[in-house]
């Protein structure tokens, strides 16, 4: 598994949260990496951050007994990788066939109000991500989760997940059996439709929104 580099012209619309257009509306390579592939590593040194141009990326962390712990999930459209601190926290790797383009916030490629951007954009995540672990049920978990992709991937109701439900368990502090009952339920509910095990159509919208409030 590798990651191989060519040079394309990015669009300058619709640039990722936090970024401004001009970072982007420029000639830059797009590196590719095959499904389950690092792109960096905990402790390496920090210094550029990521868009995705497509696929998905999980950043996790190794704690003290082995154990794997993912801290979030970012899909097309988004960038990640800002760090506080000059040496990385987490590792990322793609868990799909994903195409990178990088940006380096030591550089020109960033000024000091898009770094406040992604700080913030940082810090919001890492506050859902407590809001979701920290629920009693493992139905509110997953209907948080659920909610959350909906409204970034901003589609028609159907959700791709290119996670598996071991990330899904690794994320949510759940187990995989615990991950695929629930989905199970959420369906026997006629609140979801299982298309396959990478993709969820939403029926009832708003009953999955009340489940995680």
């Amino acid at each position: 598994m590798h990651a191989s580099t060519v040079s394309i012209t990015t669009p300058p619309f619709n640039p990722p949260t936090g970024l401004h257009a001009r970072s982007f509306a420029r000639h830059r390579a797009v590196s590719f990496y095959e499904a389950e592939t690092e792109i960096y590593a905990q402790g390496e040194r920090g210094g550029a951050v990521y868009r995705i141009e497509y696929g998905a990326v999980r950043l996790y962390r190794l704690l003290a007994d082995g154990r794997r712990q993912v801290v979030a999930f970012y899909i097309a459209g988004e960038t990640f990788g800002f760090e506080a601190r000059p040496m990385r926290s987490f590792f990322a790797e793609s868990i799909a066939p994903t195409g990178l383009t990088t940006i380096d916030t030591e550089g020109v490629d960033c000024c000091p109000s898009d770094l406040m951007s992604l700080a913030l954009a940082s810090m919001v995540r890492a506050q859902e991500h407590l809001s979701v672990v920290g629920r009693q049920s493992a139905l509110e978990k997953l209907a948080v989760f659920l909610v959350d992709l909906h409204d970034r991937h901003r589609g028609d109701g159907r959700i791709a997940l290119p996670m598996t439900r071991i990330d899904i368990g690794d994320y949510l502090g759940m187990t995989i059996e615990t991950v695929s009952r629930s989905f199970s339920k959420l369906r026997a509910m006629g609140i979801i439709r299982l298309e396959s095990t990478r993709s969820v159509e939403v029926l009832n919208l708003k009953r999955l929104r009340l489940m995680g409030e």
